[in-house]
């Protein structure tokens, strides 16, 4: 059998998805599981032990000997405690049993992860909760059952549950809104689809081993920019090296099996950077598929003696990695709303919907913003090669002038000069956008999708997309509560578009994100240019957010609090252990090799004089005097840091520690990283302590 005529047969081969459930589960139970689908009722205890059963026996089939409740914690990873199946049969014999109950639920120890005083530190228990809408599968003999996870108070303790709720509260507000067309009277549900580019870093493991920093941090705390890095564009799209290659097919075929729609590889920009971008499904799956796509890069690197990077920035100089975050709406009638549509009802539909996420990313900029707002990221956005830290929408030509058309009441050019109204009976056609997509944009409309470019590439998706869901649920609502009662639906319709465009076009922005210009241009607008997390996440907690959040059931005041607390306590961590490595490093390796290097040069320049005292010996007496001033002025820096970390304020407000990191630490750090750098540039390579940036970017 060829390559390619086994893909069908190995996609979703170690998922227990409808179609495997079809064949073990009976068919009275199917129904049943359809029905809570459909009504999102709980599955009865019946109808889950037997579920449950097909379930275990379609696992001892293909090798698996535990269960798992797989969950995603506010840690950032994802989660797991392994029971066997097996039981005790008395005899001295056991038995493989798995129920209905253990399906349903389980109950791990919640101490030890993190919940922003939603629970005491003394209560450990926490319970997870099968996601019936999520198929079970199977990972390194495991049978991983896809969960939510709440406190014993019912607090959500994960992201899968405000995503859930999310969902629910996009597609309820959008039913409600489209049935007043007569067109979409037969909607019954609105499903947010996504598909997640990833991109990462590959380098060689055994240098990877070499890195403190690399290891404790994800990234490279020091490293000066080798001779050739991006410049020539050469690495972006070309030809994949044999190792990376050999990695890439296996990372495919390991994804495919898991039912991870894996459909475009390629080499990013940097050295050693490469892309993996699935097919769009709705956000649940794709939610719980990157998490997955994430940790099976690790592992299969690994057997690759590789490191898969995931951070944000591992390496300074070159560009990052993000995680853009594309995202529509999609009826069950097989409509996506954001595709512009050819007759007069899909049009006034699509503008309507158009309006509505502009109107929602102006009003909540913020707290979009505060989605991607984490230590890692920070060092990418705003950056030459991401987007900036201001929130805008990118449209592109033919719909700006469409837009325009509307604000001006003046005529719109399509095979006809016309002026343009909303009026379901009078809308020309849209044609979907043709312009090339702004890479500097944000938030980018590309054709029938709009394309979130701020996430990092290690964060999970789930709370950039929960927060889209959740500011379109709120637009949506407050258009239905304008347009169910108008006298004169296709005037409404009209008056309110047009409003949504007039009000909130400053956040339309078509132009070079990456120039100043637009920034001193944002500001004339009063946009929020939110440049850290330090900056972006007091405002998380903003009541208009707070509000928004409670308003659609996403989350509850205590959940929102908790996330802002969570997030500013893994701010603080991560700057403290990156700065505590950063000294380490320094004290017990570099500070050293400097001296040790200048030590030898000195002993160079005393051979040469007592040899012969003619010789010159003006480079060893350069390089020795600067690399003697530039580590004196190391340790004290060094010293200046490790006083900081030392006197950081304890006690004090959430806000105003992660503020001391963002000003103090984070400064310090800047500026022992020069220092070492520049120490880096001069001294011989033999002396040197770590891996260069040279030896890391084109060690595969």
């Amino acid at each position: 059998m060829s390559e390619a005529t086994r893909i069908p047969e190995l996609f979703g081969s170690l998922v227990f998805n409808e179609r495997t459930m079809e064949q073990y589960v009976p068919q009275s139970a199917m129904d049943v599981w359809r029905g809570c689908l459909k009504s999102g009722q709980p599955l009865p205890l019946s109808a889950a032990n037997e579920i449950a059963d097909a379930m275990k026996t379609w696992a001892l089939e293909h090798g698996a000997t535990h269960f798992t409740h797989w969950f995603q914690p506010l840690s950032g990873v994802t989660a797991e405690k392994h029971d066997s199946f097996i039981n005790n049969a008395g005899g001295g014999r056991v038995m493989m049993d798995f129920s209905g109950k253990e399906l349903v639920r389980g109950e791990p120890d919640a101490s030890s992860f993190p919940n922003g005083g939603l629970r005491a530190t003394f209560e450990a228990r926490g319970y997870s909760a099968w996601d019936p809408t999520a198929f079970a599968f199977i990972k390194d003999g495991s049978l991983c059952i896809p969960t939510v996870f709440c406190s014993y108070g019912g607090a959500a303790l994960d992201k899968k549950t405000p995503l859930l709720r999310s969902n629910e509260a996009v597609s309820r507000e959008a039913v409600k809104l489209l049935h007043l067309f007569d067109s979409q009277k037969d909607v019954g549900k609105v499903t947010p689809q996504v598909g997640p580019e990833q991109e990462y870093f590959l380098i060689d493991r055994e240098l990877y081993l070499k890195r403190e920093d690399l290891r404790l941090c994800g990234r490279a705390l020091f490293g000066s920019k080798p001779p050739k890095g991006q410049e020539l564009d050469d690495h972006y799209f070309g030809v994949i090296r044999p190792r990376v290659a050999a990695f890439m097919k296996e990372l495919d075929e390991e994804l495919w099996k898991l039912g991870v729609l894996s459909k475009t590889k390629h080499n990013e920009v940097a050295p050693g950077q490469h892309e993996m971008a699935p097919i769009y499904t709705d956000a649940n799956t794709a939610s719980d598929q990157n998490q997955l796509v994430m940790e099976t890069m690790k592992k299969v690197a690994e057997r690759h003696n590789l490191v898969c990077l995931l951070h944000e920035k591992p390496f300074a100089g070159v560009n990052g990695s993000g995680k853009h975050v594309n995202w529509s709406l999609s009826t069950d009638t097989g409509k996506n709303l954001f595709s512009p549509g050819k007759t007069p009802s899909q049009n006034a539909v699509f503008l309507l919907v158009l309006a509505a996420f502009i109107k929602g990313v102006d009003e909540y900029q913020e707290l979009l913003r505060c989605s991607v707002a984490f230590a890692g990221n920070d060092h990418r956005l705003g950056a030459q090669e991401a987007p900036p830290a201001i929130i805008s929408v990118f449209l592109g030509s033919e719909l700006q002038s469409i837009i325009d058309a509307i604000v001006g009441e003046s005529d719109y050019t399509e095979t006809e000069r016309k002026t343009l109204r909303i009026g379901v009976d009078v809308l020309p056609s849209i044609p979907q956008d043709t312009t090339d997509r702004n890479r500097t944009s944000p938030v980018a409309f590309t054709g029938n999708k709009f394309e979130f470019r701020m996430p990092g590439s290690s964060q999970s998706i789930a709370g950039p997309v929960t927060v889209l869901n959740t500011i379109m649920a709120e637009e949506l609502s407050r258009f239905y509560a304008v347009l169910k009662e108008a006298p004169d639906f296709n005037k409404a319709l009209h008056d309110l578009v047009r409003k949504a465009f007039i009000e909130h076009g400053r956040i339309i922005f078509n132009g070079n994100g990456y120039e100043e210009a637009w920034v001193e241009e944002a500001a004339r607008r009063g946009l929020a240019n939110l440049r850290s997390t330090a900056d972006a996440l007091p405002t998380y907690v903003l009541p208009k957010n707070v509000e928004l959040m409670m308003k659609h059931g996403v989350y509850t005041k205590e959940e929102m609090l908790s996330r802002h607390e969570i997030h500013m306590e893994k701010y603080r961590k991560v700057i403290h252990i990156e700065a505590a490595t950063m000294v380490d490093m320094v004290q017990h390796e570099i500070l050293n090799a400097a001296s040790e290097y200048e030590s030898k040069l000195c002993e160079t320049m005393l051979r040469k004089h007592e040899a012969a005292p003619e010789l010159p010996c003006h480079v060893e007496k350069s390089l020795a005097n600067s690399i003697g001033i530039l580590n004196d002025k190391l340790l004290e820096q060094t010293v200046t840091l490790k006083t900081a970390l030392e006197t950081a304020p304890v006690g004090a407000s959430g806000e105003e520690e992660m503020r001391y990191y963002h000003d103090v630490v984070a400064a310090d750090m800047d500026a022992v990283r020069d220092t070492v750098d520049r120490l880096e540039t001069l001294t011989a390579g033999k002396y040197w302590p770590y891996p260069t940036f040279y030896d890391l970017l084109f060690s595969v």
